[in-house]
């Protein structure tokens, strides 16, 4: 006789209808493949008329969240709340009855990862985080068992959707970004506010993630340098790909040096100029990619659906199929869900990151201009690979492009602000970095 396991789930909208329609459609499958019966024993809702895209049977319903964590025959909780307030105390609560706690909520792991995997550890459960990263695309999975045998040198996402359907746009259209953003919103696909998505945020959350698992210490969100992409304008999009790149909101997680065990990582989320020809320039709406490079399996690439209710079921079955699995050969913690084997890990300071640079100025077209900002840049020890500058009218602001070599982030900063003295400066300058992927 098949064994089965019960499930519970706190969330029943969008994410979490989605679930349960999933699990309707394949569940069948699903036992087939594992061995195992899963079946939903009852699900939490903040009210049972409230609006869903996928129908809940009104039998399994509760308003109490309690129900679902103090349920002695449920043995894995879905959390779907969302938020790092009452999911906290849900999902604790879960683990503390010993219950595996399957998660999509990365903004709870980012700000109480180290409390949580505690919590799991101390009550011998685990707890998966697979849909907490780029929707669908089994990345959290991948790192921890797939490249188990590897370390990884670098890691590169295209993580948030929005941006990069705002991005994408802009670049295929010549657009502004305020129009972009006001369409992306009257089609669901940017929030109002759009705060959390286009100022870096959720990019954030997930990078640290990444971060995190990659490289075995807790990276707090807080040490994340983050820009988003309300700085990128048209113009900027324009001049990229004359210069043959492609501007892109990147989470980049990049060990820099190595001290015995003290690994010093760059974790930045930024828009980041990418040359055409590498892959993650093509990687376009609201797909979400993740460039992995480990040192033994080489480059290697994850693309797919980042958010979505169906993405992200995909990404908590699979949670609840392994959970599942670990249930039936009763081994709870078959993977522990973070390991922090290198707690001398570090992250590296923005400003003694090395990069290459893009940056646009606007100057008075005069004589002697570009004299006074190459002068200011070679005392900073910076050098020039390649100046644009559009045709304009003597005496009128038109627009300088310059690429910058490799440099330190303090040092461009620093250089930057002096020429943004300049008198025949009449703009504060406008920097990205570029990513060459060496």
């Amino acid at each position: 006789m098949m064994q089965k396991v019960n499930l519970g789930m706190i969330g029943g909208g969008t994410v979490g209808s989605g679930v349960f329609h999933a699990w309707q459609h394949n569940g069948t499958l699903m036992a087939a493949r594992l061995g195992v019966q899963l079946g939903f024993r009852k699900i939490a809702v903040k009210a049972f008329d409230e609006p869903r895209p996928y129908r809940i049977p009104r039998a399994l319903m509760t308003t109490h969240w309690q129900e679902v964590v103090h349920d002695p025959e449920i043995q894995i909780v879905i959390e779907l709340v969302g938020g790092t307030g009452i999911a906290r105390t849900m999902v604790l609560a879960a683990l503390a009855q010993g219950k595996t706690v399957v998660t999509a909520n990365k903004a709870l792991l980012s700000a109480h990862g180290p409390e949580l995997f505690a919590a799991a550890a101390k009550h011998g459960v685990n707890l998966h985080y697979e849909a907490s990263v780029c929707g669908g695309i089994p990345i959290i999975k991948s790192l921890r068992e797939g490249f188990v045998a590897n370390q990884f040198p670098a890691i590169y996402g295209i993580v948030n959707g929005t941006c990069n359907y705002i991005l994408s746009r802009m670049a295929a259209e010549g657009a502004d970004f305020a129009d972009v953003l006001a369409e992306a919103q009257k089609l669901g696909y940017a929030e109002t506010p759009p705060d959390l998505d286009v100022d870096g945020f959720d990019a954030q959350h997930k990078t640290g993630i990444l971060a995190s698992l990659a490289h075995g210490f807790w990276v707090r969100h807080e040490n994340i340098h983050t820009e988003g992409i309300r700085s990128v304008s048209r113009m900027d999009m324009q001049f990229a790909q004359q210069l043959g790149y492609t501007i892109k909101l990147l989470g980049i997680v990049k060990r820099c040096q190595m001290r015995g065990a003290n690994s010093a990582v760059q974790v930045s989320v930024y828009p980041t100029l990418i040359p055409n020809a590498h892959v993650l320039a093509s990687v376009n709406g609201v797909f979400n990619a993740c460039f992995v490079r480990g040192d033994v399996v080489g480059d290697t690439l994850f693309y797919g659906r980042g958010a979505g209710k169906d993405a992200t079921a995909s990404a908590v079955l699979s949670d609840v199929a392994d959970a599942a699995l670990d249930l039936k050969h009763g081994t709870e913690v078959r993977v522990p869900p973070f390991v922090d084997h290198a707690r001398k890990g570090r992250v590296l300071p923005m400003d003694e990151i090395v990069s290459r640079y893009y940056v646009r100025l606007s100057v008075v077209d005069k004589p002697g201009v570009l004299a006074k900002i190459s002068a200011i840049l070679a005392a900073a020890k910076i050098g020039i690979s390649s100046v644009v500058q559009p045709e304009g009218h003597e005496g009128e602001s038109v627009p300088l492009i310059l690429m910058l070599h490799d440099a330190p982030n303090g040092a461009v900063r620093k250089a930057l602000a002096k020429i943004g003295q300049l008198t025949a400066v009449k703009a504060a300058p406008v920097m990205f970095r570029v990513e060459s992927f060496d």
